[in-house]
């Protein structure tokens, strides 16, 4: 990712309502979520989903497929793992102590027995 696209992507993302549509669609995982039921969640309007969704898909951050008559969106993992990536590309300078807390906080998070303690 360069610095442009790391730019979209932050200023996608510092909007609340965009905040929260790419964390539900974290959550949901692959599968995603059809619009429709991210505007349930929210307690916003179809139109004001469309709005962000459109630009998240701008950014790069979520993606669309179509099944049946619904649009599903889901998170581009790649993109936000990019995101990640090029934030903490130059942590440390030699002193991985510096980054292990970051490094183990998305370990635990991808790792549900290790967040329950039963690593």
């Amino acid at each position: 990712m360069d610095e442009r696209q790391a730019l979209a992507a932050f200023a996608a993302l510092s909007q609340e309502t965009r905040l929260q549509i790419v964390r539900l669609l974290v959550q949901a995982g692959p599968e995603g979520v059809a619009s429709g039921l991210l505007g349930s969640e929210l307690g916003v309007s179809a139109s004001t989903v469309s709005f962000h969704l459109k630009e998240l898909d701008h950014a790069g951050l979520i993606q669309a497929r179509r099944e049946g008559r619904s649009i599903i969106y889901s998170a581009a993992y790649p993109a936000l793992s990019s995101l990640i990536a090029f934030l903490m590309k130059d942590c440390c300078q030699g002193r991985p102590e510096v980054c292990t807390p970051a490094v183990a906080s998305l370990s635990s998070c991808c790792n549900p027995q290790t967040e329950a303690g039963h690593a």
